[in-house]
C-alpha cells in the first residue's frame, strides 16, 4: 500500500474508487482484509487531511456519478472529518487540555511493551507494526486497537492519540484526539466502544480468533466540562501581499493567489510541535508541500519554522489560510504573541457554514447534510 503526495495522482485515485470500489463500501467498509487489500475503503484520508483534495470536492465527485442513497454512508464518513473539526473549533480548550494532559504522563514499561508490539495480544502487535510500516490503519481497526490501548492494557488515552499523531499520513487534530476521547466514553459521556473477541474475529476475516482482551470495562471518567465559545477568527477583506499556507491546508484556489505576490508554504519540525512526528510523516508532508510547488507554477517557496520566524521579524502583516484548532495554530498564536504580528486568515465559506452544525452530536450535523450539499450545490 503506497500513499502519492501529488494531487493529480490524488484525484485518479478518487475517481477509480469511484469508478470500481465505492458500490462495495456500505456492506464491506468495516472489513480490514489487511494492508495489501484495501479495495472496500477509499484510502483518500492522509489527502483530505492535508487538504491535497478537500472533502467538498470528494462529495461532489462521488455525487456526480452516484445517487446519494447508494453512497450516504460514505459521504457521511467523509463530513465526519468537517464535524469534528467544527466541534473543536467550538471547544478549543478539549486540544489544549490535550496537550497539558500528556506534559505529566509518565512512559512506563507497559507503555514501552505496547508501542514496540510486545504485548501478548497479536493483533495488537500486528496492528502497532503496520501502522509503523504503512503510516495508516483501517478505521474500524483504530476504534479495536483504541479500545484494547485504554480498557485491556490500562494506558492512558491521550498517549494513545499522541501515538498514532506520530505514526499517520492522516493524523488530524481534531478527528484523532475526538475519536479516542469517544473510544474512552469521555466525547459521548459513559458511553465507551468496548472491542469484542468475536468482532475482531467477523471483521478480521477471522484472521484473528479467540483474542483475550476485557469486554466488559466501565468508561473512562473525566468531569471536566467544556461549553461552547464562538469561533472568532481575525478575517477581513483587505488582503496582504503574501499568503502564508501550512501543510495541511493545501487546496489552492489558482485564482485567489493570483492576488499575492509570493506564496509561502510553512513546514514545522517536531522542535515546534507538542505532538512529536516520525520521519516518515514528516517527510510525506514536505513531499505534499513540494508536489504543490511544482504544480502551481507560481512565486512560491518552502519555510522550516526558523525561516518563518525570520520572515516575521520583517512583514508584521501577511495572510494565512486558517488552519484550524491544532499544532499550526497553536505554533502561529506563540508566534503572533512574540512578534507582534498582524494575521489575516482566509477561512473557506464550507467549513465556516458547515461548523454551526457542530454545535451538538454528529446526528444534528447529519441531519444537515442535505441543506449544506444543496447550498454548495455538491450534488
Amino acid at each position: 500500500m503506497q500513499f502519492v503526495t501529488s494531487r493529480s495522482e490524488a484525484l485518479d485515485k478518487l475517481n477509480k474508487f469511484i469508478e470500481n470500489d465505492i458500490s462495495n463500501y456500505n456492506t464491506k467498509r468495516n472489513f480490514d482484509f489487511g494492508a495489501i487489500n484495501r479495495s472496500n475503503v477509499s484510502c483518500l484520508s492522509p489527502y483530505i487531511t492535508h487538504r491535497l483534495i478537500t472533502e467538498y470536492e470528494t462529495a461532489k465527485l462521488v455525487l456526480k456519478k452516484h445517487p446519494f442513497q447508494k453512497v450516504d454512508k460514505f459521504i457521511q464518513e467523509i463530513f465526519w472529518r468537517v464535524y469534528w473539526k467544527g466541534w473543536l473549533e467550538l471547544r478549543p480548550k478539549v486540544w489544549n487540555d490535550f496537550i497539558d494532559d500528556l506534559k505529566i504522563i509518565k512512559e512506563d514499561d507497559e507503555y514501552l511493551k505496547a508501542i514496540n508490539g510486545e504485548t501478548e495480544i497479536v493483533c495488537f502487535n500486528d496492528w502497532i507494526n503496520e501502522l509503523k510500516n504503512f503510516n495508516y490503519l483501517h478505521n474500524h481497526t483504530r476504534m479495536l486497537f483504541a479500545s484494547i490501548w485504554i480498557f485491556t492494557l490500562r494506558l492512558p488515552w491521550q498517549k494513545g492519540a499522541e501515538f498514532f499523531m506520530k505514526h499517520l499520513y492522516d493524523g488530524d487534530a481534531a478527528s484523532n484526539t475526538l475519536s479516542w476521547r469517544w473510544v474512552a466514553g469521555i466525547q459521548t459521556k459513559g458511553k465507551n466502544y468496548l472491542a469484542q473477541s468475536w468482532n475482531i474475529s467477523k471483521f478480521t476475516n477471522n484472521k484473528y480468533k479467540n483474542v483475550k482482551i476485557n469486554e466488559i470495562a466501565l468508561p473512562i471518567i473525566d468531569k471536566r466540562e467544556y461549553k461552547i465559545s464562538p469561533i472568532k477568527i481575525n478575517n477581513n477583506e483587505e488582503l496582504n501581499k503574501h499568503l502564508i499556507i501550512f501543510e495541511n491546508e493545501m487546496f489552492i484556489n489558482f485564482n485567489e493567489i493570483k492576488k499575492y505576490k509570493k506564496i509561502f508554504f510553512v513546514l514545522i519540525s517536531n522542535e515546534s510541535r507538542s505532538l512529536k512526528l516520525s520521519k516518515k510523516v514528516l517527510d510525506f508532508k514536505k513531499s505534499i508541500i513540494n508536489s504543490q510547488l511544482n504544480d502551481i507554477k507560481y512565486e512560491a517557496e518552502l519555510l522550516d519554522e526558523n525561516s518563518f520566524i525570520n520572515f516575521t521579524l520583517t512583514f508584521k502583516s501577511f495572510d494565512v489560510i486558517y488552519p484550524s484548532i491544532g499544532e499550526n495554530l497553536s505554533f502561529l498564536k506563540r508566534l503572533i504573541k512574540k512578534n507582534h504580528l498582524k494575521i489575516n486568515y482566509i477561512t473557506r465559506k464550507e467549513d465556516e457554514f458547515c461548523w454551526r452544525f457542530s454545535n451538538k452530536g454528529y446526528f444534528n450535523f447529519k441531519s444537515n447534510l442535505p441543506i449544506i450539499l444543496s447550498t454548495f450545490k455538491l450534488n
